[in-house]
């Protein structure tokens, strides 16, 4: 079982095949999809986030092999913004998107510290990684944010085409080492969106 977590702003839900409907309008945007990983179709099909949900997601949830979240504020819980997983894999081990008007209110930071906390903690896993376009400079500042560093440079494939790429890894004592300043800094960020 995927188990809700929740931040300080937001509800973190266990991804269900319903969620498809409200998730495919926000989704299938370039803003979205072209820094994701080029088995992800463009243009982004009709029923493309329903397909990925049945046929994928959702079983490897089931496996136990894959974590699916919807993020939704919790001012508006019926309403996802965005999603965030995590993957047993060697190279690729969370990934997340965010809706357009959501962007710079640093809440996929705040995703981000929910599921580090359960990929190091409930899971038990050493050490997470993540590839990401060097062009994906939002993406990258995450990283940077949640004390990740770059072990790799390659090329790799994008929905937007092949580009210099990068792996950002992290250990557990890194991430516990950086984890008390950063919610320090997103509680800060939180107070300032409230006045």
């Amino acid at each position: 079982m995927v188990p809700a977590l929740t931040t300080l702003r937001m509800m973190l839900q266990p991804l269900r095949l319903e969620d498809a409907e409200q998730t495919q309008p926000l989704f299938a945007r370039w803003e979205i999809v072209q820094y994701l990983n080029s088995r992800v179709p463009w243009p982004f099909p009709d029923s493309g986030c329903l397909s990925y949900y049945r046929d994928s997601a959702l079983p490897a949830m089931a496996e136990g092999r894959e974590w699916h979240w919807t993020l939704r504020l919790k001012e508006a819980p019926g309403r996802i913004i965005g999603s965030i997983c995590l993957v047993r894999g060697e190279k690729t081990n969370r990934g997340f998107w965010l809706g357009m008007p959501w962007h710079g209110r640093g809440l996929m930071t705040e995703a981000v510290a929910a599921v580090n906390d359960y990929w190091f903690d409930a899971l038990g896993e050493a050490v997470l990684r993540v590839p990401k376009a060097t062009r994906n400079v939002a993406s990258r500042r995450i990283s940077e944010k949640t004390g990740m560093r770059v072990v790799e440079r390659m090329e790799d494939g994008y929905v937007g085409g092949v580009m210099p790429a990068e792996l950002w890894e992290q250990t557990a004592e890194e991430w516990r080492a950086c984890r008390r300043k950063l919610l320090e800094g997103i509680e800060r960020r939180a107070d300032e969106e409230r006045r």
